[in-house]
């Protein structure tokens, strides 16, 4: 276990995003730039440039956009000082994420979840709004070596959107590495994770960004 996580993991049930992606980058993971606000002071000097998003930024409330509390594309600062005004009566107690946006990429979805039979098993598959709608996943149980992930990505139907469909750049060894990196964190996590959900993962041509993360803990 990295060293620091003992008081984060020491609580049960969802935690904040910001937590979630300190304790991606610890395990070398890249996510967005962010910064964490409470007052309308703290966005001087948010060495982050725009555009932004805006999000609210609380273990007690896991779906934000369900809520109404995610703004994406801010352009400026006299913008996001309005949204934060907006927000901030919206949800008076609680903090608000400034996240830099990244350019978009091919999406994907990783996670790991508590199977009653198998166990904490990671999948993979075609993220963001498609998720759902194709469920094109391939799972299996925690640890895998390179050769597992291979071919976890090597299952799904949307495999060629990391291989350079329509001259889209995307590099699937990333994904092959990024699932041993969250393979490595479900192994030394086993006894506190009950699922995690990053989604949507922007893929490059030789990049990628974790742009939304979820976890919950037992």
């Amino acid at each position: 276990m990295k060293k620091g996580l003992e008081k984060l993991l020491s609580r049960k049930g969802p935690l904040a995003e910001n937590e979630v992606k300190d304790l991606m980058k610890s395990y070398g993971i890249r996510t967005t730039k962010y910064k964490l606000v409470e007052k309308e002071e703290d966005l001087k000097n948010l060495g982050l440039k725009f555009p932004v998003a805006l999000k609210v930024c609380s273990s007690k409330i896991l779906h934000k956009t369900d809520v109404g509390g995610v703004k994406l594309g801010i352009k400026d600062m006299v913008e996001l000082r309005k949204t934060f005004k907006d927000f901030k009566k919206k949800f008076p107690n609680e903090k608000l994420l400034v996240d830099q946006m990244e350019e978009k990429g091919v999406e994907i979805i990783i996670g790991l979840v508590q199977d009653p039979t198998f166990g904490l098993t990671i999948m993979c598959g075609v993220g963001g709004i498609y998720t759902e709608l194709y469920k094109d996943v391939s799972f299996r149980v925690v640890p895998i070596d390179r050769y597992d992930a291979e071919h976890m990505v090597e299952e799904i139907k949307g495999k060629k959107l990391l291989e350079g469909f329509r001259n889209i750049p995307a590099d699937k060894k990333l994904v092959i590495d990024l699932l041993l990196k969250v393979s490595k964190i479900g192994e030394e996590l086993i006894d506190y994770i009950n699922e995690m959900d990053l989604n949507p993962i922007f893929v490059y041509g030789n990049d990628y960004c974790v742009v939304d993360a979820k976890l919950i803990l037992k």
